[in-house]
């Protein structure tokens, strides 16, 4: 979009307006257009743009020159994140895992996760999943699915089996049980991994969500070859899911989950590491990184557990909107025999067709709404609203949806002949 700017940008080239400004679940261009966003800064701005409280919190601890970058020294506002996130989050959940900040993006956390595993267990190998997206760092990338994202750097990406996700090859084939054959199977040729990595609703690979059956079977398969559990929940945790973690209705715990994205709750640059403590056997500095402490995003990601997870009433808020949510693209896909997917505040439609996805996403931008696709030919329309949005908002959002499919020739096909 600019003349000076590296080609490898992406987004402008679909989205190409300037934008200026942002509230709530709005983008504001330079000329005060307002656009819907059902993007979210790919699922970072959970609680929507610049709220109001999130806003005084920063602002208030920057007019009192609160420090802003510590690496990991000890700091006021780490230390109330970190008891915030352990009172708020983890022990209503009996949870007691330690926290690593690692540095300040998913791909960041991912390395850490891996490097962890591969020390504790004294093992290289790593499972990960076909559809799979878990960065683009080298070793995040490995694990990643996408041919496309992969090729630029493939001779140096390595170590990793890529087992079929729940559902690749259809309902009827049981590809945890493949996994767990190929892992009891001394002769398959697939080493005893340190880890599996997985994301419960991938997010890229094109909303594919694990059912509780099969990723208690994967947790099984794990514990029984002596690898380690790690739960990708940089784009589907902090409530994405409908549930703080996206673990939480499945019945497991795993032994490592990544964070990052919503986690700040302001869009500030942050990720974590949740890890067992017997897996904490770091050596002081073993895993570095200049950006580890941004105190900004220690600030208003303790003041987004305060706000919104101190009690039941935004999850039960939240749930209400998954459900109008889930049942008005249900009444879409079935109108054009079409699928919706995915789980919670992170839904899609399936098109099958990546260019009839592409032409629904311009018709949804030519009516001032801001939205994605995902899948590996980009044919699922993506929907990631903040989580905050009003009920009125959401239904603007799928209404402008319904009306830009109706631009399409799917849409036409249906219409009445008149005569």
């Amino acid at each position: 979009m600019y003349a000076q700017e590296s080609q490898v940008f992406s987004y402008c080239r679909v989205f190409p307006e300037q934008f200026a400004k942002a509230q709530g679940c709005y983008l504001i261009t330079s000329k005060e257009k307002k656009y819907i966003d059902f993007l979210s800064g790919c699922g970072s701005m959970n609680y929507g743009h610049n709220h109001p409280i999130l806003v005084e919190a920063l602002a208030g601890y920057i007019r009192d020159s609160g420090i802003v970058m510590s690496m990991d020294m000890a700091t006021e506002s780490k230390e109330k994140f970190i008891d915030r996130f352990d009172t708020r989050i983890l022990k209503p959940r009996n949870l007691s895992f330690k926290l690593q900040f690692t540095g300040p993006t998913g791909a960041n956390a991912v390395e850490a996760a891996i490097k962890i595993a591969r020390k504790a267990t004294q093992r290289t190998n790593i499972v990960a999943f076909t559809n799979g997206f878990h960065g683009c760092s080298l070793g995040a990338l490995s694990l990643t699915g996408n041919r496309t994202q992969r090729s630029c750097s493939q001779t140096l990406l390595n170590q990793v089996t890529r087992a079929a996700y729940d559902g690749y090859f259809g309902s009827e084939v049981d590809t945890a049980e493949q996994l767990s054959k190929l892992l009891d199977d001394s002769s398959s040729g697939v080493d005893s991994p340190a880890a599996f990595v997985v994301e419960l609703i991938q997010g890229e690979g094109g909303l594919n969500a694990a059912s509780q059956s099969w990723l208690q079977k994967i947790k099984r398969t794990a514990e029984r070859c002596g690898a380690k559990l790690i739960i990708d929940d940089v784009q589907a945790g902090c409530g994405r899911s409908g549930t703080f973690f996206s673990f939480e209705d499945m019945g497991i715990v795993p032994d490592m989950v990544v964070m990052a994205k919503g986690i700040s709750g302001f869009g500030l640059p942050m990720s974590l590491l949740l890890l067992n403590e017997d897996l904490d056997v770091w050596e002081p500095g073993e895993h570095n990184g200049t950006f580890r402490g941004n105190n900004y995003a220690f600030v208003t990601a303790e003041k987004a557990l305060t706000t919104f997870w101190t009690d039941n009433r935004f999850a039960d808020e939240l749930e209400h909107k998954i459900s109008y949510l889930s049942n008005r693209l249900a009444e879409i896909s079935a109108r054009y025999g079409l699928k919706a997917k995915g789980r919670g505040f992170m839904q899609g439609i399936d098109f099958v067709d990546g260019n009839l996805a592409a032409q629904v996403r311009a018709h949804c931008f030519d009516s001032q709404m801001i939205i994605e696709t995902c899948g590996p030919k980009g044919e699922v329309l993506k929907l990631l609203p903040p989580l905050t949005i009003e009920p009125h908002e959401l239904d603007e959002g799928l209404s402008i949806i319904e009306h830009a499919i109706s631009r399409t020739e799917m849409g036409e096909a249906r219409l009445p002949v008149t005569v």
